[in-house]
């Protein structure tokens, strides 16, 4: 199935490492993660048929950035949008949403798609979305190589489940995938599990990685963020966890670290959320007081992170950190 999208192997889709988005930690702060002073990055109506942008993706793509955004239209209905930047910070996303191709004989249905993640693994980008099928949430999964023509392929699961999120290589000759089984409304839990398969189709050996309720601030549910950084000291993933108040959820970003060769291991998983909604553009909106991690661009030479979150389900943030701070704090940090 890897190979029988109708479009073509891409080529140069690694960003130079000088070119991702960067701001220095502001001086005298100790933050481990810091906000871009000039958040959001996608303001409110950045569209004409959209009312919001949030919860979106971001890949590097020849040199310069490439993404799929979540978009809510004034139907209320969400959508997926295609979009580019040279820098990624400004954002130039097609007014039409998505037009999939099918990768077989059969389109598939799709009621409504929200919360995309994109992946690279081996020859082509890969965008994994919540997928609305007979009124229920599950995963869908679809390839592109120029985010002009998105080939799409079946459901990965039945429903229901969100936050499918793949990981960038293959895992003992398997491809791999965390995912948060879920119902059909503003699911009250959820735990996230490893699933693997041998040709992006046919899915198996579910297991268990991590569950809510370890802290406050994770005692809803949990549900993982961005594409996995593979690391030395293991996979590290930032997620995304839910606390229940008397005004409502509250969504944070929390960090663990699972084990290269069986990923359903956690290594470390701190006790404490690393960034939570503080800022008024987080704190108010459509959905109050929601930071929701969906892409991290990681550079390798200098270990920085540009972190890409949804706020309130309004806007969307940019973030900042280095990996080799994540780490350590990780691992401090953690009651694994």
């Amino acid at each position: 199935m890897a190979t029988s999208a109708p479009v073509q192997s891409a080529s140069n889709h690694v960003v130079t490492p000088a070119s991702i988005p960067w701001q220095d930690r502001p001086s005298g702060s100790s933050e481990l993660i810091w906000r871009y002073s000039q958040n959001p990055v996608i303001d409110r109506n950045p569209i004409p048929v959209a009312a919001r942008i949030y919860n979106s993706a971001v890949v590097p793509f020849k040199g310069h950035f490439a993404g799929v955004f979540r978009s809510d239209y004034r139907t209320g209905m969400p959508h997926i949008h295609a979009g580019f930047s040279e820098d990624g910070l400004k954002w130039k996303i097609n007014h039409e949403p998505i037009a999939f191709v099918p990768a077989g004989q059969t389109k598939y249905e799709m009621e409504y798609s929200y919360d995309p993640r994109v992946c690279w693994i081996e020859d082509r980008y890969y965008v994994t979305w919540c997928n609305g099928y007979h009124g229920a949430p599950t995963i869908g999964l679809a390839s592109t190589t120029d985010f002009k023509t998105f080939a799409q392929y079946e459901n990965l699961f039945i429903p229901f489940n969100r936050n499918g999120v793949l990981f960038p290589r293959r895992i003992n000759g398997h491809y791999a995938i965390l995912s948060r089984p879920s119902d059909s409304g503003h699911t009250p839990f959820g735990d996230i599990y490893y699933s693997e398969s041998p040709d992006l189709r046919f899915w198996g050996n579910h297991r268990y990685v991590m569950g809510a309720g370890q802290n406050w601030w994770q005692g809803v549910k949990i549900g993982a963020g961005p594409t996995p950084i593979e690391t030395s000291e293991g996979w590290l993933i930032f997620y995304h966890g839910v606390m229940s108040t008397c005004n409502g959820f509250v969504y944070s970003v929390g960090l663990a670290l699972l084990d290269l060769d069986e990923p359903w291991r956690v290594i470390a998983r701190a006790q404490s959320y690393v960034l939570g909604p503080e800022k008024i553009y987080e704190t108010t909106g459509t959905v109050p007081n929601v930071v929701f991690p969906c892409a991290a661009l990681h550079d390798k030479a200098s270990g920085r992170i540009a972190l890409y979150y949804g706020a309130a389900d309004t806007v969307t943030g940019l973030a900042f950190c280095k990996i080799d701070e994540v780490l350590e704090f990780v691992k401090k940090d953690s009651a694994a």
